[in-house]
């Protein structure tokens, strides 16, 4: 009578049970596998869905915030202020001409601008380039950006001030100088589904 250990290594107790512990662990790992893929497919697609639902939504908040005076310059290099503008809703949006995505948007602003652009609304466009005032005005001579002042923080401060962890970031103001809502990343400024939203926030002798 043979003994476990005269069978050929392939035919042991031992090894067969090692051998479907294997095939358990290897089917396990598949199925977890998948599971995972999985999870993060759904997780991705509802990402992609809200985007595509949104792309261009300001985040409006809960309650207007508190914004510091930023300074700034305009294109005669004089210093203004943020707080200059209290009294009107202002969309500030901050950019700069080596952004790509913001140099895209400009014109969208340039036409939201045209279209609201009073004593109740402004678009304040302010640059971050370190050149200055020159180089934006270069830019919106060479993209036909008519109704947009310039306006230009070559220290880069205002970026900080605002906690923007990028650009283009745009600032929705209401007329006591309170951010009520907020976008990081580039829109189209000019479509009716924002242009409506600004309009609420606009006394009605801009309407």
């Amino acid at each position: 009578m043979s003994t476990p250990l005269d069978r050929p290594w392939h035919a042991r107790p031992a090894y067969r049970q090692a051998l479907g512990l294997a095939v358990v662990f290897v089917a396990l790992a598949l199925v977890a596998a998948w599971a995972l893929l999985g999870s993060h497919e759904t997780a991705s697609d509802r990402v992609s869905t809200g985007s595509e639902a949104h792309p261009t939504a300001l985040v409006t908040h809960a309650s207007p915030r508190a914004l510091p005076d930023i300074a700034f310059q305009d294109a005669s290099g004089a210093v203004r202020h943020l707080s200059e503008f209290r009294g009107r809703t202002v969309l500030l949006n901050l950019w700069a001409t080596w952004c790509v995505p913001c140099r895209t948007e400009m014109p969208t602003l340039d036409r939201l601008q045209s279209r609201l652009g009073s004593q109740e609304f402004e678009v304040v466009a302010l640059s971050i380039d370190r050149e200055g005032a020159g180089i934006v005005k270069r830019f919106f001579d060479e993209t036909n950006v008519h109704a947009l002042k310039v306006y230009v923080d070559p220290t880069m401060a205002a970026q900080q001030a605002l906690n923007a962890v990028g650009v283009p970031m745009t600032v929705l103001i209401d007329r006591e100088g309170r951010e009520v809502a907020r976008k990081l990343g580039p829109a189209q400024w000019d479509s009716p589904e924002i242009v409506a939203m600004i309009r609420r926030y606009v006394p009605q002798t801009n309407q």
